[in-house]
């Protein structure tokens, strides 16, 4: 009896990085070219309008390729390891265009448009930056961009100039130390026990 091909069943069929298969979805779209020093080219595909049936597309943002090249595994692994969480198929950056889900792509919008103008070594922190955030702080993000400097014409100005310095401008963490007070200065001991207002405590009066 022939052997049969054990297949993995996926919560939904989808394309590239978590984009359904169905009608025009809203999505986002990365462009790989073949050249090794060609940008890549991340636009937003707002999918089929009910009235016209016309694809809307938006510019967003188009990221240096050496940049590309130090954020590409690091994003890759980030954006399959929530597919893999949603029991969706993993995806593979490759040259030509890969669709991207909606709401991962504006993530990479995000890291993209504070990168776009770094040096590749500037990259670097700004995608260790990026992955301490939490994805819903990257869709905020991303919202506040795109309302105002979201298109090619942005480059360069408002939140997003401010996300290169926010994501980019800290290569390490700093941990302050805390400065005494007058307690040590006139040698007074603390209390072993802060007193406090019962309201993170199940101890009752």
């Amino acid at each position: 009896m022939p052997r049969t091909k054990n297949t993995k069943q996926y919560a939904q069929e989808t394309a590239g990085f978590g984009v359904p298969k169905t009608t025009a979805p809203h999505h986002f779209i990365v462009e790989v070219p073949r050249g090794n020093n060609q940008p890549v080219n991340i636009t937003e595909d707002l999918g089929v309008a009910v009235e016209d049936r016309r694809h809307e597309v938006l510019d967003r943002v188009v990221i240096p390729r050496r940049n590309w090249t130090e954020i590409q595994a690091a994003v890759k692994r980030a954006f399959n390891e929530r597919l893999k969480a949603h029991n969706l198929a993993t995806g593979q950056w490759k040259v030509g265009t890969v669709p991207v889900d909606r709401m991962l792509g504006k993530e990479l919008c995000v890291l993209g448009w504070a990168i776009e103008d770094m040096r590749p070594e500037e990259a670097r922190y700004a995608l260790r930056n990026w992955l301490a955030l939490r994805p819903e702080e990257r869709w905020w993000l991303f919202d506040m961009v795109a309302a105002t400097v979201g298109g090619p014409e942005g480059k360069g100005r408002g939140w997003r100039m401010a996300l290169r310095y926010a994501l980019g401008d800290t290569p390490e963490a700093t941990v302050r130390n805390a400065r005494f007070g007058d307690d040590i200065q006139t040698n007074k001991k603390k209390p072993d026990s802060e007193p406090n207002l019962g309201l993170f405590t199940d101890e009752k009066e």
